[in-house]
């Protein structure tokens, strides 16, 4: 199976991807449109998506993707999230002046980067991509903040593991594939879904009642504008299921009072996750 990814080899993608599915070909992309437009174009016979980390939150631009695009989640893991200062073999850390990463990695490691004052951090696209940068520059001057994976892939060396801030630090990975291949697992406890609601007073009180009522246990609620439409949200919610027929009747009791539902995958809830 060929599998699509937003960032770089070696990437926490990368190592979400190939627990979902171990031995898949990885197709990595630049930017996560590109990365449905694959699965869309069949160049990927699936994808590999973040949707929420521990500290950071939800990756928003994923939700409306979800949405967008013809495509059902079927399958989702967990994923501890470890940095590391990753440098050219042979370099000093008390020589470092500049370290690239993602927004995220560089903010989820603030603490390390203030005790070391020389270190000026500079945002990246990836950071897999930052270590690859590495090892196209060769200037031992520079680090990246990334994954041991992404060392090892790059020939890099790690000069500081585990410098996360907190490390309780997880992020939960979506397996995407187009609707018409997904299938269901007959023994998914979870379900995500889509819907929006009228603009009226206690229309949202209403429809998770709803939910309650049929039993249905919620344990996220995103929303999201929706573009073109000026303070009309989208709502995002995952809720555990007891049994296929559950998902049905939790479908059903939002039917009746939602403009729009669409679900968007039923799946097996990632319950742990190996820790290093």
């Amino acid at each position: 199976m060929k599998i699509a990814i937003q960032g770089e080899p070696g990437s926490f993608s990368h190592e979400a991807a190939l627990k979902l599915v171990p031995g898949a070909e990885i197709l990595p992309c630049a930017l996560s449109p590109e990365v449905f437009a694959a699965l869309d174009e069949g160049a990927a016979d699936a994808a590999a998506i973040p949707i929420e980390n521990s500290l950071a939150g939800s990756v928003l631009d994923h939700f409306d993707l979800l949405l967008k695009h013809d495509v059902k989640v079927v399958r989702e893991t967990l994923v501890r999230i470890r940095h590391n200062l990753i440098a050219l073999a042979g370099a000093k850390i008390d020589e470092i002046d500049r370290v690239y990463s993602h927004p995220v990695a560089l903010a989820q490691c603030r603490r390390f980067l203030a005790a070391h004052p020389r270190m000026r951090a500079i945002a990246f696209y990836d950071t897999a991509g930052s270590v690859k940068q590495l090892a196209e520059t060769r200037d031992r001057r520079e680090a990246a903040i990334a994954s041991a994976a992404a060392a090892r892939h790059y020939g890099a060396e790690i000069l500081a593991s585990g410098i996360e801030d907190d490390p309780e630090n997880y992020t939960r990975f979506f397996l995407v594939r187009r609707a018409a291949e997904a299938e269901t697992d007959p023994e998914a406890t979870k379900m995500s879904v889509a819907f929006t609601l009228e603009h009226r007073p206690g229309s949202l009180v209403a429809a998770l009642s709803a939910l309650s009522a049929v039993g249905t246990n919620l344990t996220k609620i995103e929303s999201r504008p929706v573009h073109g439409k000026p303070w009309e949200y989208i709502f995002y919610v995952d809720c555990l299921i007891g049994s296929s027929e559950e998902g049905a009747r939790a479908l059903k009791a939002l039917d009746a009072h939602c403009g729009m539902v669409k679900e968007l995958g039923r799946y097996r809830e990632a319950r742990g996750v190996e820790v290093e």
